[in-house]
């Protein structure tokens, strides 16, 4: 397997420090011409995290998306020092390129404690190695986007991570008429990492914002902005991690979308463990419009 696509990523999470509570992270090319999302959501949480004690990991994360980024420029991290409680510890961070905010963050980090114990069952799922890759899987349909070169970068800029369909993706039957407001993924980084339980937190936060809402363009019968029949980008974000797990062994994303209106789409999801443990929660609100003809 090539680790050069994981350990480029790993290098992209890796911020430099350049003053105590301010943080500098490089930005590459996305799929489209802006920052990609799970990327400044992942760098933020590093900053957050870099500030904690290594006793206390993320719980949980709030950030909403202020401006598209730049992905020709870095971005810088400034980190507030909200609370350090006995238990539970606060941080807010602002990301910045151009002198303007683009993203805004708050994340929570709890030292490990016994308590009451109970989740919602895992949902059936098939086998993640009997799914096909996505080398496999989009090629296939590269006559479907208006631009069959964008194969070859969603390919490149997902390099890092082994993301797999149980059903096919929103493109594959856009026109096709409308289908269950549901998607499910597996994924995991292609590679191994090491322990850190930050690192695997940041991962799953930049995985979490691939296709968190693809359920709402299944419920229209869309395919999404890779084949022109909407627009969107991310509105906010919020993630509840509640039981530890590795980012490099397969994670089931269970992913719905409850309503859409006004211009927007929410999804909703709960990523599992394959041994069935919930893992973490996700909420994501998104611009999905319609173009105009």
């Amino acid at each position: 397997m090539n680790d050069r696509p994981l350990q480029s990523l790993l290098d992209l999470l890796d911020l430099e420090r350049i003053e105590e509570d301010i943080f500098r992270g490089a930005s590459r090319p996305a799929v489209i011409p802006r920052v990609f999302g799970g990327q400044v959501a992942a760098q933020a949480l590093v900053a957050a995290g870099r500030t904690v004690p290594e006793d206390r990991t993320a719980h949980s994360l709030h950030a909403y998306f202020l401006r598209p980024g730049d992905p020709g420029a870095p971005i810088v991290y400034t980190v507030d020092r909200i609370r350090d409680g006995r238990s539970f510890t606060t941080r807010r961070v602002v990301a910045v390129q151009h002198g303007q905010p683009v993203f805004h963050l708050s994340a929570s980090f709890q030292t490990f404690e016994e308590g009451l114990e109970h989740q919602a069952p895992m949902p059936d799922a098939p086998d993640p190695e009997t799914l096909p890759t996505a080398e496999e899987m989009l090629p296939r349909h590269a006559h479907l986007f208006r631009d069959p070169g964008v194969v070859d970068r969603i390919l490149e800029a997902r390099a890092a991570v082994d993301l797999r369909y149980v059903e096919p993706p929103p493109y594959v039957t856009a026109g096709k008429g409308p289908r269950e407001p549901r998607s499910q993924v597996w994924f995991r980084t292609a590679g191994k990492l090491a322990d850190d339980p930050l690192l695997h937190v940041c991962l799953a936060t930049y995985v979490s914002d691939m296709t968190l809402l693809d359920s709402v363009l299944l419920a229209h019968g869309r395919g999404g902005w890779a084949i022109g029949d909407v627009v969107g980008a991310s509105l906010d974000h919020a993630m509840w991690f509640h039981r530890p797990f590795r980012a490099d062994e397969w994670l089931l994303y269970d992913q719905e979308s409850p309503s859409a209106s006004g211009g927007r789409g929410l999804g909703q999801a709960r990523i599992y463990t394959a041994d069935g443990q919930l893992a973490i929660s996700v909420i994501q609100e998104g611009v999905i419009r319609v173009p105009r003809t």
